[in-house]
Protein backbone atom coordinates (compact mmCIF):
# COMPACT_ATOMS: atom_id res chain seq x y z
CA UNK A 1 0.00 0.00 0.00
CA UNK A 2 1.33 3.44 -0.83
CA UNK A 3 1.91 5.42 2.08
CA UNK A 4 -0.69 7.99 3.94
CA UNK A 5 -0.44 11.01 5.76
CA UNK A 6 -2.86 12.89 7.87
CA UNK A 7 -4.37 16.01 8.13
CA UNK A 8 -4.71 17.72 11.20
CA UNK A 9 -8.22 17.93 13.35
CA UNK A 10 -10.80 15.73 11.84
CA UNK A 11 -14.05 13.32 13.36
CA UNK A 12 -14.80 9.42 12.84
CA UNK A 13 -17.99 9.43 12.64
CA UNK A 14 -21.54 7.00 12.19
CA UNK A 15 -21.68 6.68 7.95
CA UNK A 16 -25.96 5.78 8.29
CA UNK A 17 -24.60 5.16 4.89
CA UNK A 18 -27.54 2.56 2.58
CA UNK A 19 -25.65 2.01 -0.64
CA UNK A 20 -28.61 1.08 -3.10
CA UNK A 21 -29.04 -0.31 -6.70
CA UNK A 22 -29.36 3.40 -8.52
CA UNK A 23 -33.04 2.83 -9.47
CA UNK A 24 -34.55 4.61 -12.95
CA UNK A 25 -37.41 6.30 -11.79
CA UNK A 26 -40.43 7.92 -13.96
CA UNK A 27 -40.55 11.28 -15.32
CA UNK A 28 -41.64 14.31 -13.49
CA UNK A 29 -44.62 16.36 -14.73
CA UNK A 30 -42.73 19.38 -14.54
CA UNK A 31 -38.74 20.29 -14.59
CA UNK A 32 -37.20 23.85 -13.06
CA UNK A 33 -34.10 24.97 -13.88
CA UNK A 34 -32.93 27.88 -11.56
CA UNK A 35 -30.80 31.08 -13.69
CA UNK A 36 -28.56 30.94 -11.04
CA UNK A 37 -26.35 28.07 -11.15
CA UNK A 38 -23.40 29.18 -8.48
CA UNK A 39 -22.50 31.87 -6.27
CA UNK A 40 -23.04 34.83 -8.56
CA UNK A 41 -22.73 33.15 -11.55
CA UNK A 42 -26.28 33.47 -14.04
CA UNK A 43 -27.14 32.13 -16.99
CA UNK A 44 -29.91 33.67 -19.65
CA UNK A 45 -32.61 32.22 -21.02
CA UNK A 46 -32.65 31.18 -24.70
CA UNK A 47 -36.14 30.17 -25.14
CA UNK A 48 -39.65 31.42 -24.97
CA UNK A 49 -42.55 30.58 -23.11
CA UNK A 50 -44.84 28.31 -25.45
CA UNK A 51 -41.43 26.59 -27.43
CA UNK A 52 -41.39 22.87 -27.51
CA UNK A 53 -37.68 21.65 -26.46
CA UNK A 54 -36.05 18.06 -26.81
CA UNK A 55 -33.94 16.74 -24.24
CA UNK A 56 -30.41 17.65 -24.38
CA UNK A 57 -31.28 21.00 -26.19
CA UNK A 58 -29.10 24.33 -24.70
CA UNK A 59 -32.07 26.19 -23.05
CA UNK A 60 -29.39 28.80 -21.04
CA UNK A 61 -26.49 30.02 -21.81
CA UNK A 62 -23.65 32.72 -20.18
CA UNK A 63 -21.69 32.15 -23.23
CA UNK A 64 -18.73 32.62 -20.65
CA UNK A 65 -16.03 30.26 -19.29
CA UNK A 66 -17.01 30.03 -15.67
CA UNK A 67 -20.63 29.12 -16.78
CA UNK A 68 -21.76 26.17 -18.47
CA UNK A 69 -24.74 26.47 -20.42
CA UNK A 70 -28.25 24.38 -18.73
CA UNK A 71 -29.55 21.66 -20.90
CA UNK A 72 -33.72 20.52 -20.82
CA UNK A 73 -33.42 17.34 -19.12
CA UNK A 74 -36.40 15.64 -21.14
CA UNK A 75 -38.69 16.95 -23.88
CA UNK A 76 -41.55 19.59 -23.39
CA UNK A 77 -42.99 22.67 -23.67
CA UNK A 78 -41.69 26.01 -21.52
CA UNK A 79 -44.97 27.17 -19.34
CA UNK A 80 -43.04 29.97 -17.42
CA UNK A 81 -39.75 31.68 -16.62
CA UNK A 82 -40.91 33.45 -13.13
CA UNK A 83 -39.43 33.77 -9.90
CA UNK A 84 -39.72 29.95 -8.18
CA UNK A 85 -37.98 28.83 -4.73
CA UNK A 86 -34.74 27.65 -5.51
CA UNK A 87 -31.93 25.99 -2.62
CA UNK A 88 -30.68 28.86 -1.08
CA UNK A 89 -29.48 29.29 2.76
CA UNK A 90 -31.96 32.41 3.02
CA UNK A 91 -35.07 30.69 0.98
CA UNK A 92 -35.31 32.87 -1.26
CA UNK A 93 -36.82 32.57 -4.54
CA UNK A 94 -35.35 33.85 -8.47
CA UNK A 95 -36.10 33.42 -11.68
CA UNK A 96 -36.24 30.10 -12.98
CA UNK A 97 -37.29 28.34 -16.46
CA UNK A 98 -40.09 25.63 -16.12
CA UNK A 99 -40.48 22.73 -18.55
CA UNK A 100 -44.32 20.57 -18.41
CA UNK A 101 -42.61 17.31 -19.91
CA UNK A 102 -44.71 15.76 -22.77
CA UNK A 103 -43.39 12.14 -21.41
CA UNK A 104 -41.92 10.76 -24.69
CA UNK A 105 -38.41 12.31 -23.05
CA UNK A 106 -37.14 12.90 -27.15
CA UNK A 107 -33.96 13.29 -27.03
CA UNK A 108 -31.73 15.49 -30.07
CA UNK A 109 -29.30 13.51 -32.13
CA UNK A 110 -26.65 12.89 -29.74
CA UNK A 111 -23.34 13.84 -31.27
CA UNK A 112 -20.67 11.10 -32.33
CA UNK A 113 -16.96 12.23 -31.59
CA UNK A 114 -13.56 10.59 -32.51
CA UNK A 115 -12.41 8.32 -30.51
CA UNK A 116 -10.52 11.03 -27.75
CA UNK A 117 -7.35 9.95 -28.07
CA UNK A 118 -7.48 11.55 -31.50
CA UNK A 119 -8.93 14.88 -30.18
CA UNK A 120 -7.18 17.40 -29.28
CA UNK A 121 -7.19 18.68 -25.34
CA UNK A 122 -8.51 22.38 -26.30
CA UNK A 123 -10.94 20.81 -28.53
CA UNK A 124 -12.00 18.20 -25.48
CA UNK A 125 -12.25 21.57 -22.81
CA UNK A 126 -14.70 22.98 -25.49
CA UNK A 127 -16.96 19.60 -25.65
CA UNK A 128 -17.10 18.92 -21.93
CA UNK A 129 -17.76 22.57 -21.63
CA UNK A 130 -20.70 22.84 -24.25
CA UNK A 131 -22.26 19.16 -22.23
CA UNK A 132 -22.60 21.95 -19.38
CA UNK A 133 -20.52 19.29 -17.03
CA UNK A 134 -19.54 21.15 -13.77
CA UNK A 135 -17.74 19.25 -10.59
CA UNK A 136 -20.38 17.19 -9.12
CA UNK A 137 -19.67 16.84 -5.56
CA UNK A 138 -20.92 19.80 -4.73
CA UNK A 139 -18.64 23.22 -5.63
CA UNK A 140 -20.43 22.79 -8.91
CA UNK A 141 -17.35 24.90 -10.51
CA UNK A 142 -17.16 24.65 -14.55
CA UNK A 143 -14.91 21.39 -15.15
CA UNK A 144 -13.46 22.55 -18.48
CA UNK A 145 -12.67 25.58 -16.64
CA UNK A 146 -10.62 23.85 -14.10
CA UNK A 147 -8.84 21.89 -16.84
CA UNK A 148 -7.65 24.86 -18.75
CA UNK A 149 -5.05 25.68 -16.34
CA UNK A 150 -2.11 26.80 -17.06
CA UNK A 151 0.12 25.14 -14.23
CA UNK A 152 1.76 21.69 -15.70
CA UNK A 153 -0.47 18.96 -13.97
CA UNK A 154 1.62 15.84 -12.66
CA UNK A 155 -1.44 14.13 -10.31
CA UNK A 156 -4.85 13.74 -11.63
CA UNK A 157 -6.78 12.67 -8.61
CA UNK A 158 -10.75 11.35 -9.15
CA UNK A 159 -12.07 11.70 -5.22
CA UNK A 160 -14.57 9.26 -5.02
CA UNK A 161 -13.96 9.80 -0.78
CA UNK A 162 -17.33 10.45 0.19
CA UNK A 163 -16.61 11.13 3.70
CA UNK A 164 -19.80 12.75 4.78
CA UNK A 165 -22.65 10.51 6.75
CA UNK A 166 -25.84 9.83 4.73
CA UNK A 167 -24.52 10.35 1.26
CA UNK A 168 -23.90 6.69 -1.10
CA UNK A 169 -24.38 8.27 -4.34
CA UNK A 170 -20.32 7.83 -5.26
CA UNK A 171 -20.24 4.39 -3.94
CA UNK A 172 -23.34 3.28 -5.85
CA UNK A 173 -21.64 5.12 -8.81
CA UNK A 174 -18.67 3.35 -8.62
CA UNK A 175 -20.40 0.01 -7.57
CA UNK A 176 -22.33 -0.03 -10.95
CA UNK A 177 -20.48 2.06 -14.04
CA UNK A 178 -16.69 1.76 -12.49
CA UNK A 179 -15.94 0.71 -16.21
CA UNK A 180 -17.46 4.08 -17.53
CA UNK A 181 -15.75 5.72 -14.61
CA UNK A 182 -12.12 5.01 -15.10
CA UNK A 183 -12.58 5.72 -18.96
CA UNK A 184 -13.61 9.40 -17.77
CA UNK A 185 -10.70 9.53 -15.52
CA UNK A 186 -8.06 8.58 -18.52
CA UNK A 187 -9.89 11.40 -20.71
CA UNK A 188 -9.34 14.06 -18.08
CA UNK A 189 -5.62 12.69 -17.76
CA UNK A 190 -5.27 13.15 -21.29
CA UNK A 191 -6.62 16.20 -21.64
CA UNK A 192 -4.21 17.59 -18.58
CA UNK A 193 -1.25 14.96 -19.51
CA UNK A 194 -0.90 14.33 -16.08
CA UNK A 195 1.71 11.09 -15.32
CA UNK A 196 -0.63 9.97 -12.50
CA UNK A 197 -4.20 9.11 -11.85
CA UNK A 198 -5.48 7.82 -8.74
CA UNK A 199 -8.99 6.98 -7.54
CA UNK A 200 -8.95 7.63 -3.87
CA UNK A 201 -12.11 5.88 -2.00
CA UNK A 202 -12.63 5.80 1.94
CA UNK A 203 -11.86 2.07 3.30
CA UNK A 204 -15.57 1.63 4.64
CA UNK A 205 -16.47 0.85 0.61
CA UNK A 206 -15.36 -2.75 -0.42
CA UNK A 207 -17.66 -3.09 -2.56
CA UNK A 208 -16.94 0.25 -4.69
CA UNK A 209 -13.74 -1.01 -3.99
CA UNK A 210 -13.81 -4.42 -5.82
CA UNK A 211 -15.97 -3.53 -8.95
CA UNK A 212 -12.83 -0.31 -9.85
CA UNK A 213 -10.35 -3.19 -8.98
CA UNK A 214 -12.25 -5.16 -11.67
CA UNK A 215 -12.74 -2.59 -13.85
CA UNK A 216 -9.21 -2.05 -13.96
CA UNK A 217 -7.53 -5.21 -14.49
CA UNK A 218 -4.82 -3.49 -16.84
CA UNK A 219 -3.69 -1.30 -14.12
CA UNK A 220 -4.35 1.87 -16.03
CA UNK A 221 -5.08 3.89 -13.30
CA UNK A 222 -4.06 3.69 -9.33
CA UNK A 223 -6.76 2.29 -6.86
CA UNK A 224 -6.07 3.32 -3.51
CA UNK A 225 -8.06 3.22 -0.01
CA UNK A 226 -8.43 6.01 2.49
CA UNK A 227 -9.55 6.25 6.22
CA UNK A 228 -13.23 7.01 6.52
CA UNK A 229 -11.80 10.12 8.75
CA UNK A 230 -14.30 13.51 8.03
CA UNK A 231 -13.14 15.33 5.96
CA UNK A 232 -11.03 13.45 4.21
CA UNK A 233 -13.44 13.96 0.92
CA UNK A 234 -11.87 18.00 1.01
CA UNK A 235 -9.63 18.56 -1.87
CA UNK A 236 -6.65 19.65 -0.03
CA UNK A 237 -7.50 16.96 2.91
CA UNK A 238 -7.36 14.69 0.08
CA UNK A 239 -4.32 15.42 -1.44
CA UNK A 240 -2.63 15.53 2.32
CA UNK A 241 -3.67 12.47 2.83
CA UNK A 242 -2.29 10.65 -0.45
CA UNK A 243 0.63 12.86 -1.07
CA UNK A 244 1.86 14.43 2.18
CA UNK A 245 1.70 17.84 1.16
CA UNK A 246 -0.35 20.74 2.49
CA UNK A 247 -1.47 22.83 -0.17
CA UNK A 248 -1.59 26.32 1.55
CA UNK A 249 -5.03 28.43 2.19
CA UNK A 250 -6.11 30.53 -0.62
CA UNK A 251 -3.82 28.64 -3.24
CA UNK A 252 -4.91 26.11 -5.81
CA UNK A 253 -4.28 22.65 -5.76
CA UNK A 254 -2.59 23.53 -9.53
CA UNK A 255 0.12 25.28 -8.37
CA UNK A 256 1.14 22.00 -6.72
CA UNK A 257 0.39 20.03 -9.70
CA UNK A 258 -2.73 18.34 -8.60
CA UNK A 259 -5.92 18.77 -9.75
CA UNK A 260 -9.11 16.58 -7.98
CA UNK A 261 -12.30 15.86 -10.28
CA UNK A 262 -15.36 14.10 -8.01
CA UNK A 263 -15.85 10.44 -9.61
CA UNK A 264 -19.38 11.61 -10.50
CA UNK A 265 -17.92 14.12 -12.94
CA UNK A 266 -15.80 11.65 -14.47
CA UNK A 267 -18.60 9.68 -15.22
CA UNK A 268 -20.00 12.78 -17.06
CA UNK A 269 -16.97 13.47 -18.68
CA UNK A 270 -17.21 9.75 -20.55
CA UNK A 271 -20.78 10.31 -21.38
CA UNK A 272 -19.90 13.89 -22.92
CA UNK A 273 -16.76 12.67 -24.55
CA UNK A 274 -17.57 8.92 -25.64
CA UNK A 275 -21.41 9.07 -25.97
CA UNK A 276 -21.94 12.94 -26.90
CA UNK A 277 -24.44 13.09 -23.64
CA UNK A 278 -24.38 16.29 -22.40
CA UNK A 279 -25.48 16.31 -18.29
CA UNK A 280 -28.78 16.12 -17.90
CA UNK A 281 -28.55 13.91 -15.10
CA UNK A 282 -27.02 12.46 -11.38
CA UNK A 283 -27.24 10.27 -9.37
CA UNK A 284 -29.02 11.40 -5.54
CA UNK A 285 -29.35 9.92 -2.48
CA UNK A 286 -32.70 10.28 -0.80
CA UNK A 287 -31.94 9.32 2.57
CA UNK A 288 -32.73 9.67 6.54
CA UNK A 289 -34.79 8.21 8.96
CA UNK A 290 -37.60 10.42 7.70
CA UNK A 291 -37.90 8.39 4.31
CA UNK A 292 -40.00 5.44 3.75
CA UNK A 293 -37.60 4.01 1.29
CA UNK A 294 -34.03 5.60 1.08
CA UNK A 295 -32.70 4.95 -2.59
CA UNK A 296 -30.20 6.16 -4.72
CA UNK A 297 -31.55 7.53 -7.99
CA UNK A 298 -31.16 8.60 -11.35
CA UNK A 299 -32.67 11.70 -11.49
CA UNK A 300 -32.83 14.46 -14.44
CA UNK A 301 -31.20 18.03 -13.38
CA UNK A 302 -34.65 19.94 -12.87
CA UNK A 303 -36.99 17.22 -10.76
CA UNK A 304 -38.85 18.63 -7.87
CA UNK A 305 -37.71 17.33 -4.28
CA UNK A 306 -41.25 16.24 -4.12
CA UNK A 307 -41.33 14.04 -7.15
CA UNK A 308 -38.18 11.75 -5.48
CA UNK A 309 -39.69 11.67 -2.15
CA UNK A 310 -42.77 9.91 -3.60
CA UNK A 311 -40.51 7.59 -5.52
CA UNK A 312 -39.15 6.64 -2.28
CA UNK A 313 -42.67 6.04 -0.51
CA UNK A 314 -42.80 9.52 0.67
CA UNK A 315 -42.06 10.81 4.39
CA UNK A 316 -42.31 9.06 7.53
CA UNK A 317 -45.10 10.31 9.94
CA UNK A 318 -42.69 12.25 12.23
CA UNK A 319 -40.36 13.77 9.41
CA UNK A 320 -38.97 17.37 11.02
CA UNK A 321 -36.39 18.74 8.71
CA UNK A 322 -35.67 18.48 5.12
CA UNK A 323 -32.07 19.17 4.25
CA UNK A 324 -29.83 19.08 0.67
CA UNK A 325 -26.35 17.70 0.90
CA UNK A 326 -25.44 15.90 4.16
CA UNK A 327 -25.54 16.53 7.35
CA UNK A 328 -22.62 17.96 8.06
CA UNK A 329 -22.80 20.47 5.08
CA UNK A 330 -26.09 20.34 3.98
CA UNK A 331 -28.37 23.62 4.07
CA UNK A 332 -32.29 23.13 5.39
CA UNK A 333 -34.99 23.76 3.28
CA UNK A 334 -38.50 25.12 3.39
CA UNK A 335 -40.03 23.34 1.22
CA UNK A 336 -39.66 20.22 -1.44
CA UNK A 337 -41.24 22.23 -4.21
CA UNK A 338 -37.83 22.77 -4.85
CA UNK A 339 -35.62 21.42 -7.91
CA UNK A 340 -32.43 19.66 -7.57
CA UNK A 341 -29.24 21.08 -9.39
CA UNK A 342 -26.27 19.85 -10.90
CA UNK A 343 -24.70 20.14 -7.49
CA UNK A 344 -27.02 18.35 -5.47
CA UNK A 345 -26.19 15.05 -4.30
CA UNK A 346 -28.19 14.14 -1.38
CA UNK A 347 -31.51 14.99 -0.09
CA UNK A 348 -31.97 14.11 3.58
CA UNK A 349 -34.84 14.22 5.65
CA UNK A 350 -34.38 14.02 9.58
CA UNK A 351 -37.12 13.17 13.04
CA UNK A 352 -38.01 14.68 16.05
CA UNK A 353 -36.09 11.42 17.68
CA UNK A 354 -32.87 12.95 14.89
CA UNK A 355 -33.39 16.30 16.73
CA UNK A 356 -33.75 15.49 20.31
CA UNK A 357 -30.43 15.71 20.84
CA UNK A 358 -30.35 18.63 20.07
CA UNK A 359 -29.92 21.22 23.40
CA UNK A 360 -29.96 24.83 24.18
CA UNK A 361 -26.57 26.89 23.02
CA UNK A 362 -24.58 27.82 26.51
CA UNK A 363 -21.88 30.30 26.89
CA UNK A 364 -18.66 29.37 25.39
CA UNK A 365 -15.87 27.95 28.16
CA UNK A 366 -12.66 28.37 26.09
CA UNK A 367 -12.35 24.50 26.00
CA UNK A 368 -10.35 24.47 23.08
CA UNK A 369 -11.96 21.72 21.68
CA UNK A 370 -13.41 22.98 18.12
CA UNK A 371 -9.72 24.04 17.28
CA UNK A 372 -8.71 20.14 18.43
CA UNK A 373 -10.82 19.00 15.47
CA UNK A 374 -10.69 22.13 12.59
CA UNK A 375 -8.91 20.36 9.64
CA UNK A 376 -7.03 23.83 8.23
CA UNK A 377 -5.71 24.50 12.25
CA UNK A 378 -8.40 27.82 12.56
CA UNK A 379 -9.15 28.79 16.04
CA UNK A 380 -12.63 29.05 15.86
CA UNK A 381 -13.30 29.75 19.92
CA UNK A 382 -11.82 33.62 18.76
CA UNK A 383 -13.75 33.51 15.25
CA UNK A 384 -16.67 33.06 17.21
CA UNK A 385 -16.06 35.87 19.81
CA UNK A 386 -15.25 38.28 17.31
CA UNK A 387 -18.28 37.20 15.10
CA UNK A 388 -20.40 37.79 18.03
CA UNK A 389 -18.88 40.78 18.83
CA UNK A 390 -19.57 42.35 14.99
CA UNK A 391 -15.43 42.46 14.94
CA UNK A 392 -15.60 41.60 11.07
CA UNK A 393 -11.96 43.07 10.43
CA UNK A 394 -10.48 40.72 13.26
CA UNK A 395 -11.99 37.76 12.09
CA UNK A 396 -10.22 37.84 9.01
CA UNK A 397 -6.90 38.54 10.95
CA UNK A 398 -8.17 34.93 12.38
CA UNK A 399 -8.17 33.52 8.63
CA UNK A 400 -12.19 33.84 8.57
CA UNK A 401 -12.49 32.54 4.58
CA UNK A 402 -10.16 29.90 5.08
CA UNK A 403 -13.16 28.29 6.88
CA UNK A 404 -14.02 24.98 4.83
CA UNK A 405 -17.69 25.36 6.69
CA UNK A 406 -16.83 21.41 7.22
CA UNK A 407 -19.25 21.63 11.14
CA UNK A 408 -16.50 19.68 12.77
CA UNK A 409 -16.32 22.46 15.34
CA UNK A 410 -20.51 22.26 15.69
CA UNK A 411 -20.17 18.52 16.46
CA UNK A 412 -18.05 18.89 19.35
CA UNK A 413 -18.86 22.12 21.36
CA UNK A 414 -20.21 21.28 24.58
CA UNK A 415 -21.74 24.40 24.78
CA UNK A 416 -23.98 23.42 21.17
CA UNK A 417 -22.85 26.90 19.75
CA UNK A 418 -23.73 26.95 16.38
CA UNK A 419 -20.26 28.21 15.13
CA UNK A 420 -20.36 27.59 11.59
CA UNK A 421 -23.30 29.38 10.96
CA UNK A 422 -22.14 32.39 12.81
CA UNK A 423 -19.22 32.28 10.41
CA UNK A 424 -21.21 31.67 7.52
CA UNK A 425 -22.93 35.16 8.87
CA UNK A 426 -19.51 37.18 9.43
CA UNK A 427 -18.34 35.92 6.02
CA UNK A 428 -21.77 37.46 3.78
CA UNK A 429 -21.45 40.41 6.26
CA UNK A 430 -17.54 41.18 5.03
CA UNK A 431 -18.75 40.07 1.37
CA UNK A 432 -21.41 42.96 1.21
CA UNK A 433 -18.82 45.50 3.01
CA UNK A 434 -16.20 44.26 0.15
CA UNK A 435 -18.70 44.92 -2.40
CA UNK A 436 -19.99 48.32 -1.14
CA UNK A 437 -16.51 49.15 -0.64
CA UNK A 438 -15.96 48.49 -4.34
CA UNK A 439 -18.82 50.44 -5.42
CA UNK A 440 -17.80 53.62 -3.23
CA UNK A 441 -14.23 53.18 -4.54
CA UNK A 442 -15.44 53.13 -8.30
CA UNK A 443 -17.87 56.00 -7.36
CA UNK A 444 -15.03 58.27 -6.40
CA UNK A 445 -12.67 57.11 -9.31
CA UNK A 446 -15.67 58.45 -11.76
CA UNK A 447 -16.26 61.18 -9.14
CA UNK A 448 -12.58 62.33 -9.62
CA UNK A 449 -12.27 61.92 -13.36
CA UNK A 450 -15.49 64.06 -13.90
CA UNK A 451 -13.63 66.71 -11.87
CA UNK A 452 -10.97 66.41 -14.34
CA UNK A 453 -12.74 66.01 -17.16
CA UNK A 454 -14.67 69.31 -15.87
CA UNK A 455 -11.32 71.06 -14.89
CA UNK A 456 -9.39 70.31 -18.23
CA UNK A 457 -13.18 71.91 -19.51
CA UNK A 458 -13.05 74.49 -18.05
CA UNK A 459 -8.96 75.37 -18.37
CA UNK A 460 -9.64 74.97 -22.31
CA UNK A 461 -12.66 77.26 -22.35
CA UNK A 462 -10.57 80.33 -20.39
CA UNK A 463 -7.78 79.24 -23.15
CA UNK A 464 -10.07 79.78 -26.05
CA UNK A 465 -11.81 83.10 -24.32
CA UNK A 466 -8.52 84.36 -23.36
CA UNK A 467 -7.48 83.99 -27.50
CA UNK A 468 -10.38 85.53 -28.33
CA UNK A 469 -9.45 88.27 -26.22
CA UNK A 470 -5.98 88.41 -27.13
CA UNK A 471 -7.03 88.72 -31.06
CA UNK A 472 -9.84 91.26 -29.95
CA UNK A 473 -7.32 93.64 -28.38
CA UNK A 474 -4.84 93.22 -31.38
CA UNK A 475 -8.06 93.86 -33.91
CA UNK A 476 -8.76 97.12 -31.69
CA UNK A 477 -4.87 98.03 -31.76
CA UNK A 478 -4.76 97.79 -35.73
CA UNK A 479 -7.78 99.47 -36.37
CA UNK A 480 -6.57 102.58 -33.80
CA UNK A 481 -3.04 102.71 -35.52
CA UNK A 482 -4.96 102.60 -38.66
CA UNK A 483 -7.08 105.78 -37.68
CA UNK A 484 -4.10 107.62 -36.74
Amino acid sequence: MTKQWKFSGGLTLAAHKQVTVITNIPLPKELIYPLLQRADSYVQPIVRVGEHVLKGQIIATANNNLTPPVHATSSGTVTAIYPHLIAHPSGLSDDCIIIDTDGLDTAISESYHQPYQEVAATKLRELIHQAGIVGLGGASFPTAQKLRTTQPIHTLIINGAECEPHISCDASLMQQHAQQLIQGALILQTILAAERCIIAIEDNMPAAQQALATANQQAVVEITTVPAIYPTGGEKQLIQVLTGIKIPAQTLPAKYGFICQNVGTAYAVYQAIAQGQPLTERIITITGSGIQQPKNIRAKIGTPIKHLIAQCGGYTQDVQRLIMGGSMMGIALGSDDIAITKASNCILALTTSDLTDQQATLPCIRCGACADVCPVQLLPQQLYWHSRAGQTEQCQDYQLFDCIECGCCDIVCPSHIPLVQTFRASKGELIIKAQRSAQASLAKKRYTQQQLRKQKAEQAQQLKAAKRKAAIEKMKAASLAKRK
